[in-house]
């Protein structure tokens, strides 16, 4: 897939919003350097929700999504294009920076639930960023990533709302419901969330998957109820829990598996 750059080079923008051409710059720079370099990678972020829910807001980055075992190939072919580079978190996030500008490089989740795999890429959406023809990260897997930042400064369940309101009907549900797997109780949150906040669109989301969510919630409701103390708020937000874990004496639900 090669570039195709339909604006001209000192005009940027994400929907009616101006970027600055300095950045406009940086990032069209290093998706061409991606390409060229044959890295696959997806387009996330503002850009992507943005093009599936027509809502525009310039966050001061860039979100590029891959594979973790891409990820040293495309910090090589940034550094060597004279950007700084470096993995900040190892388990899901390298960022790569031009003076003040920066753009995430992203391939797992905070929470460490989830990793970019293959189906991230079956399924990406092909359109145009910033003059540039790019894959965008599929809507599901963006929902699946976004339910899970509950922070005290960054809640994403409107975008949440948004993508469904615009992209319902259109959703692969089975998937969406796999990828939360033990974790439905968060998805089935989102939904009831969603039929408060859009009553005339709650068709949207299919009667049958609210029923197999309200059968798993109703299924657990006859369960006794767990005697570990766990606190799966961690999934949730890196900080708002911590006491629970530091001094209630909770165990911390991402050391679960471990």
């Amino acid at each position: 897939m090669r570039h195709s750059e339909t604006a001209p080079q000192d005009t940027c923008f994400i929907g009616d919003i101006p970027i600055d051409a300095d950045a406009c710059h940086f990032y069209r720079q290093a998706m061409r350097l991606l390409e060229d370099a044959g890295v696959p990678y997806l387009v996330g972020g503002a850009y992507a929700l943005q093009k599936y829910t027509g809502i525009a807001r310039h966050t001061g980055d860039f979100d590029f999504f891959m594979h973790r075992h891409d990820v040293d190939r495309a910090l090589e072919v940034l550094g060597k294009a004279g950007l700084k580079t470096g993995i900040p978190a190892p388990h899901w996030l390298a960022k790569a920076y031009s003076g003040e500008l920066f753009i995430d490089i992203i391939f797992g989740s905070g929470n460490g639930l989830g990793q970019v795999d293959d189906e991230w890429f079956e399924h990406a959406h092909e359109d145009e960023v910033l003059g540039v023809r790019v894959r965008l990260c599929p809507v599901e897997e963006i929902i699946w990533q976004k339910a899970f930042i509950h922070e005290r400064n960054r809640y994403d369940g409107a975008d949440i709302a948004h993508l469904i309101r615009a992209r319902g009907e259109q959703l692969d549900w089975e998937r969406l419901l796999r990828r939360f797997g033990e974790h439905w109780r968060v998805l089935l949150a989102h939904l009831i969330l969603f039929g408060f906040i859009y009553p005339s669109e709650r068709d949207r989301v299919p009667n049958t998957v609210m029923h197999t969510l309200m059968d798993r919630l109703q299924a657990e409701l006859r369960l006794p109820t767990p005697r570990e103390r766990i606190c799966g708020g961690t999934l949730l937000s890196r900080h708002e829990y911590l006491t629970d874990i530091e001094q209630w004496g909770y165990k911390d639900a991402r050391l679960k598996r471990s």
